[in-house]
């Protein structure tokens, strides 16, 4: 047995879906707050491309960087609306936008090179940088200050041993959305430091309340020159089974990339590669309904949660996430996530899991009955510790 599995924990936002799954399997009704993946339906011309393609008999490889239409389609999506000028051979097509992240370790990582990613972090930031052999170093955002961390902190956390930083806006787990100074600041590091940066920017559709999202390499031509962007259809056009991710950046990482996909996977299925071709081309009236959604359940669990008594919380204003702090109840995250989907079937995500003991993670992914109840029997269990 590979001896790096021993230090890799297995997901727990997967643990607590699974839980519920069986919980409503067996007739109860459990308000499900677990996992990152919208309620909608995809898009039906999206189904529709990629039941076409199968008709047409697209059900041989691709290259491995993916079928080249999807990424001439990627490259002008992200000049269009990100203002990032790639070739589609500066882009490829992974397995999801997990699988992405995971090539462009495996592909930069040395034994003991180290990765700094900010704190609360998406739980699979960590286990990916030490399956490709590197070490995840963590910088603790302040939760008063809503997880933002600072320049000076990422600075102080660069060593020579540093190879790339994780910049995930907006956040999950948090919500956290930098402002675009922000984020050059950090940048201006990597750059001074020769230090890649890979941005996670999968959830750049769901900003609120007047937030504005920019990506990071658009920034300066020297940061241009030292990220990679990683970006997918999963969640903005609700096509998370799919599994259809992109990275693009500079063609030594992209070459690289290529190179272990090659031999890990080929590439992604062709046929949802023509759904996902179908999505970037053009589905904006489709889309536009999902999103404003979003927004509306936003406001809303916000302001339930505000109203329940030692539950401490800011507005998230970026992805599907509201990440609470529950410290006050004297409770680690998980055991009191493990008590609240047995005492009141409220599924919700530890956040132990993202490097934040003290806080939740709820995705508001679901329609706003199933956020109102469930913030109902939150308030209800909060109760309980009185």
């Amino acid at each position: 047995m590979n001896r790096a599995l021993q230090d890799i924990r297995p997901s727990d936002t997967l643990a607590i879906a699974a839980k519920a799954k069986k919980l409503a399997a067996d007739g109860i009704k459990v308000c499900n707050f677990a996992a990152g993946e919208p309620d909608f339906d995809t898009p039906a011309s999206i189904k529709e491309a990629a039941a076409q393609a199968l008709a047409q008999g697209q059900t041989k490889y691709t290259p491995a960087r993916g079928l080249p239409a999807l990424c001439k389609a990627i490259a002008e999506k992200l000049k269009r609306e990100n203002g990032l000028t790639y070739s589609e051979n500066d882009v490829i097509v992974g397995g999801g936008g997990k699988m992405s992240l995971s090539t462009a370790f495996m592909a930069l990582l040395n034994p003991g090179d180290e990765v700094v990613i900010p704190a609360p972090y998406w739980l699979s930031y960590p286990e990916m940088v030490r399956l490709a052999g590197g070490t995840p170093v963590f910088v603790k955002g302040d939760d008063l200050a809503g997880f933002r961390i600072t320049p000076r902190q990422l600075e102080e956390a660069i060593t020579p041993k540093t190879v790339a930083v994780v910049l995930n806006s907006p956040s999950n787990p948090t919500g956290l959305v930098y402002k675009p100074e922000e984020l050059k600041a950090f940048a201006d590091i990597c750059v001074k430091h020769d230090v890649w940066i890979i941005s996670d920017e999968i959830y750049e559709r769901m900003v609120y309340g007047g937030e504005r999202f920019v990506s990071v390499a658009a920034l300066s031509p020297e940061i241009f020159r030292k990220t990679l962007t990683v970006n997918g259809v999963s969640k903005a056009y609700a096509m998370t089974g799919w599994r259809i991710g992109y990275a693009a950046g500079p063609s030594e990482i992209i070459r690289a990339m290529e190179t272990v996909q090659s031999h890990m996977a080929s590439a992604p299925a062709t046929f949802a590669q023509f759904g996902a071709l179908h999505a970037l081309r053009g589905v904006e009236d489709e889309i536009q309904p999902m999103l404003a959604a979003f927004e509306a359940r936003n406001q809303r669990i916000f302001e339930l949660m505000a109203q329940i008594k030692g539950v401490v919380c800011r507005r998230p204003m970026g992805a599907f996430y509201i990440f609470p702090n529950i410290g006050a109840f004297g409770l680690d995250s998980r055991e009191f996530a493990q008590r609240l989907i047995e005492e009141q079937h409220v599924a919700a995500v530890p956040g132990l899991s993202f490097g934040a003991p003290d806080n939740l993670r709820f995705s508001y992914a679901c329609g706003m009955e199933e956020i109102e109840e469930g913030m109902r029997r939150f308030k209800a269990f909060c109760q309980t510790f009185a």
